[in-house]
């Protein structure tokens, strides 16, 4: 199938599997490179804590933070309970700045998220992400705002309700009713600005070698590993990657790297228009729709 016939495929499979996907794979040896609307910003959810870890090492890096602070976090104070992490926790904790970084990107904690950018504000991550020339994602806030959303307002039984706003409440500019999916106040990135992130990360750039691989490692570490893993993990590949998930937003992205020396970035940004919370086939999608582009540019 040529390649003009196979978009056209995969985004007839994306519609019909109730998405609408932002997608790019780029061969980071060759600069080849194949997507679906790549350039279409999305509200980044979770994703923001790559620039905020790369920020947070880099100031690390610099001297300006020591990674064996210990901060005193409260649990419920910083951020609105989530998942995972510090998030479950009922009393009062102290924990040093690295496993702060741990947290908050290995476990997509935002309790941890939070603290972090209590020490390094959201403007200045994305100072940082400008001086290492990387402009096309856009930090506005921490966790904290985009923690809040409508869903925290239904119970678990009327949880569709707040999926059902987050599809019906947006405009034909990418406005919204609810402020985290409007994409003129809250963080956002393209699926080409995510892997412009990724390859810096992973081949030469103004980024520092050492804070560079420390990213990579939380990356390689990251434990939620259902959504784009299962395409991407054998014993001949590494798969590094992020998740980010808010009301109808799926994202993930990350670097699969073959044992032949291959590596491609991949970033997935998805849109639900299906009002449930739990959609396992919308995973399995994302993930095949993923190794295809993936498997096509290989055979480039």
């Amino acid at each position: 199938m040529n390649t003009e016939a196979l978009l056209r495929d995969l985004r007839g499979q994306l519609r019909d599997g109730g998405l609408h996907g932002c997608l790019l794979v780029r061969d980071l040896h060759t600069g080849d490179e194949l997507g679906i609307d790549p350039d279409t910003p999305l509200p980044s959810a979770s994703l923001v804590k790559i620039p905020l870890a790369l920020a947070t090492l880099e100031r690390i890096r610099r001297g300006e933070l020591d990674g064996a602070t210990m901060l005193e976090v409260s649990p419920g104070r910083i951020t609105a309970p989530g998942p995972t992490g510090l998030s479950r926790f009922r009393h009062p904790a102290r924990v040093a700045v690295d496993d702060l970084l741990y947290l908050s990107t290995c476990l997509s904690d935002g309790t941890a998220a939070e603290a972090l950018f209590g020490l390094t504000p959201p403007a200045q991550v994305a100072d940082m992400l400008h001086e290492f020339g990387l402009r096309g994602i856009i930090v506005r806030h921490g966790i904290r705002e985009v923690a809040e959303t409508p869903g925290l307002r239904f119970d678990a039984a009327q949880r569709h309700l707040a999926h059902a706003l987050a599809i019906d409440a947006g405009t034909s500019g990418r406005g919204h009713r609810v402020p985290q999916l409007d994409t003129t106040r809250t963080n956002i990135g393209s699926a080409r600005a995510h892997v412009d992130l990724l390859q810096a990360l992973w081949t030469p750039s103004a980024i520092h070698p050492e804070v560079a691989r420390r990213v990579r490692d939380l990356m390689a570490h990251n434990v939620l590993r259902h959504r784009l893993a299962p395409d991407f993990s054998s014993d001949a590949t590494t798969w590094s990657s992020k998740t980010g998930t808010l009301l109808n937003l799926r994202h993930e992205i990350g670097v699969v790297e073959h044992s032949d020396g291959q590596a491609f970035a991949i970033a997935v940004l998805t849109e639900s228009l299906v009002p449930a919370g739990t959609q396992p086939g919308a995973e399995a999608l994302m993930a095949q729709i993923a190794r295809t582009l993936r498997d096509h540019l290989r055979q480039l």
